[in-house]
């Protein structure tokens, strides 16, 4: 049973900007089944990300401020130590997750980014897009 997730940032922003969506629903979904992990490092990249005016055809800023700070609130956060995450991720970028994952003991990391779907499972840990995590 997946309990305890990470999300990676391409799919809380999804999430965000597209409510009702598939990873709007693996989202919800883990919130009201489990714990969703993160760091400050995770949440300031997803409130930098939802900044971008390119997101602003799909929903305004104000909202989607407001979104990240619900998320931010719900969110069991971790305080990011140095991890060893190897294997790398190929976007050093994305390590962070990998990190995030180990330090919260958490059973999946919920991606749409390839670069880390590619690990999967990444040192046991399963690495899950958000329409894998529904089916589970």
């Amino acid at each position: 049973m997946i309990e305890r997730v990470v999300f990676d940032t391409s799919t809380l922003v999804s999430a965000v900007i597209r409510p009702d969506s598939i990873p709007w629903q693996a989202l919800r979904r883990a919130f009201l089944s489990g714990e969703v992990c993160a760091s400050a490092k995770t949440l300031a990249e997803m409130e930098e990300v939802l900044e971008r005016s390119k997101f602003d055809r799909y929903l305004d800023r104000p909202t989607r401020r407001a979104a990240a700070e619900q998320i931010r609130r719900d969110c069991r956060m971790f305080v990011m130590d140095p991890v060893d995450a190897s294997p790398p991720c190929r976007d050093p970028r994305d390590n962070k997750f990998l990190a995030l994952a180990l330090i919260a003991d958490a059973d999946a990391i919920i991606s749409s980014d390839n670069d880390l779907l590619t690990l999967h499972p990444w040192r046991g840990i399963p690495i899950l897009t958000p329409t894998l995590f529904l089916a589970e």
